[in-house]
C-alpha cells in the first residue's frame, strides 16, 4: 500500500510516577519524565536509568543518551516505551485482589499489499452444515 513497514506500538493502561520529579529518586530515574524515548542503537547503552543509578547524582541512561539529538535516520533504533501501575485499594480487593493490567502491544503495520486472509480457499462443501 506503499506505507513502510514497521510495528505500531499500541499503549495500554499506565500512570503517570508518583514519586515527584525533584525527589532523589526521580533524579536517578530521570527516564520516567517521559514515556516513550528513541534512540540510536548502541550495544553499551542497556539499561534506562544508566550502569549504576543508586551510585549517580542522576541524569545518566537517557537523558545523558539522548543529550546530544543524534540522528536517528538510517540507523538501528530503540524504543524504550515506560509504563508503570499503582494500586489504590478497593473495598472489592479485599480480601482477594482481581487482575489489574497495565502493558502494551505491538502490531504489525505495513507488511502486506493487502488483507492476507482473503486468500484463504471456500470451504469443502462436506464441512458446511445445512439446516
Amino acid at each position: 500500500m506503499g506505507q513502510a513497514v514497521a510495528y505500531e506500538l499500541v499503549p495500554g493502561d499506565s500512570v503517570a510516577p508518583m514519586a515527584q520529579p525533584d525527589s532523589e529518586f526521580r533524579r536517578r530515574a530521570r527516564y520516567l519524565d517521559h514515556q516513550l524515548w528513541v534512540t540510536p542503537y548502541r550495544a553499551g547503552e542497556r539499561y534506562p536509568a544508566g550502569e549504576y543509578p543508586n551510585q549517580h547524582a542522576g541524569g545518566e541512561g537517557l537523558p545523558a543518551w539522548t543529550r546530544d539529538d543524534r540522528p536517528l535516520e538510517d540507523e538501528d533504533v530503540v524504543l524504550w516505551y515506560t509504563f508503570g501501575s499503582h494500586h489504590v485499594p478497593r473495598l472489592e480487593d479485599w480480601p482477594v485482589m482481581p487482575v489489574v493490567y497495565c502493558g502494551f502491544h505491538l502490531r504489525p503495520f505495513g507488511f502486506f499489499d493487502q488483507n492476507p486472509a482473503l486468500d484463504v480457499p471456500p470451504p469443502h462443501p462436506a464441512h458446511c452444515r445445512h439446516a
